[in-house]
């Protein structure tokens, strides 16, 4: 024993741990890289739904589950900084109050988090799709989203992720995983019938997930020039969902955690949502805190192992609703009052900052779970079914998880 805890011994150890670190650091790209045998430019064309979405998965539940799901986050934030999806959702008061607010993100979270957990072919990946569709129906018929705010905001989900793990993560998105990107989110772009008419290739097809994300990449940027401008609107939605990314955290650190998250946004989106630049001492810290982060997970941490893998819903690809939330990030909507979630660590610290946990007030978060064709605002609940069913049957027939390239 003497030997083992000797200087020498722990130099040992130090040092088999870093070799393996560096050794196996990179195990599961490189895996995921033989297994699908997407070795050129040229092969990507042929990547199916399925396969993109199985390699999109891996990045989100194993290696970059924090800042793939800050982006996601950040995404839909950013979409505030357009003009007319912020006075919308001023209009429509989803944002003005910490009761809509909070139902307002978990149902948007539950929607996109299972067409994103769940096979593209899966019934509850169609089911949320509908769902999805539908909400935003009545407001694309009345000419209240325009169809350049859906294709911006499909842009967002499929660049975000990308943009937030090569300028903070221990690795950048390599060439297969942009592809799966890619793929995927043009997929999801054809459920939601969003036109691609302002991308070069619409009319002549595209290659493959690449050229899809390289196009509306250069087109989002060019919006966001045009479009996104100061507004009052702008900074209202901002303001309050600044509040709900702070909602976990104890008030005394509000302003501080606020600066930080002014410092992840880009110059442009700042500027449109009328924030000050953070001060100097501020993004020195935050950026020195990023680096850190970054060589930690880089140079001192092995691969997450699967057991440990990020999952926020129930992952019975099959399972007939109600589903369940297995965490939460504001009000607990939709969690299920288990032992461990009314008296675990998470929930133990939530009742220390007064907040409510699974099964508190009866079902006004219902702990019940959700089904996909009853979420969102409550003027939508109940309203249409028809138009779900039909959706549904559209999607079994064109999303069953084929490459979305080769017509």
């Amino acid at each position: 024993m003497e030997s083992l805890f000797s200087v020498p011994g722990l130099v040992c150890a130090g040092a088999a741990y870093l070799a393996a670190v560096q050794l196996l650091r990179f195990q599961r790209i490189r895996s995921l890289e033989k297994q699908y045998g997407y070795k050129t430019r040229e092969s990507f064309a042929k990547m199916t739904d399925d396969e993109a979405w199985a390699i999109q998965r891996t990045m989100f539940m194993l290696e970059f589950p924090f800042f793939t799901f800050k982006a996601l986050q950040f995404a839909l934030f950013k979409t505030y900084g357009i003009p007319t999806i912020s006075k919308l959702l001023v209009q429509t008061s989803e944002l003005s109050s910490p009761e809509t607010s909070t139902k307002r993100y978990a149902d948007t979270s539950v929607l996109i988090d299972e067409f994103m957990s769940n096979p593209p072919s899966s019934d509850r990946s169609h089911e949320a799709i509908a769902r999805m569709n539908y909400l935003h129906h009545t407001y694309r018929k009345a000419g209240k989203v325009l169809d350049d705010d859906m294709l911006y905001t499909l842009s967002l989900f499929a660049l975000e992720p990308t943009r937030f793990v090569n300028r903070y993560d221990w690795r950048e998105v390599s060439e297969l995983e942009r592809c799966a990107v890619g793929t995927f989110w043009k997929s999801i772009g054809d459920c939601m019938e969003i036109k691609y008419d302002k991308l070069p290739s619409a009319a002549t097809g595209f290659r493959d997930g690449l050229h899809w994300l390289e196009e509306i990449e250069a087109w989002s940027r060019k919006y966001e020039i045009e479009y996104m401008v100061p507004d009052k609107h702008n900074h209202q939605t901002a303001n309050e969902t600044v509040a709900l990314l702070l909602y976990n955290a104890p008030s005394f650190i509000h302003p501080i955690m606020w600066k930080g998250v002014i410092f992840l946004l880009e110059d442009r989106l700042r500027v449109a949502m009328m924030y000050e630049r953070p001060e100097w001492i501020y993004r020195f810290i935050f950026s020195n805190i990023l680096v850190a982060r970054q060589f930690v997970a880089r140079h001192l941490m092995l691969p997450r192992p699967y057991c440990l893998r990020v999952t926020r819903h129930t992952e019975a690809f099959d399972e007939a609703a109600p589903h369940s939330l297995l965490v939460w990030d504001n009000a607990p909507y939709y969690v299920k009052p288990t032992l461990w979630n009314r008296w675990g660590p998470e929930t133990m610290y939530s009742r220390m900052l007064g907040r409510p946990v699974p099964g508190d007030d009866g079902d006004k978060y219902f702990p019940g779970g959700f089904n996909p064709p009853d979420v969102g605002p409550q003027r939508f609940l109940g309203k249409g079914k028809e138009y779900h069913e039909q959706t549904k049957k559209r999607l079994q027939v064109e999303r069953t998880g084929q490459c979305p390239f080769i017509k």
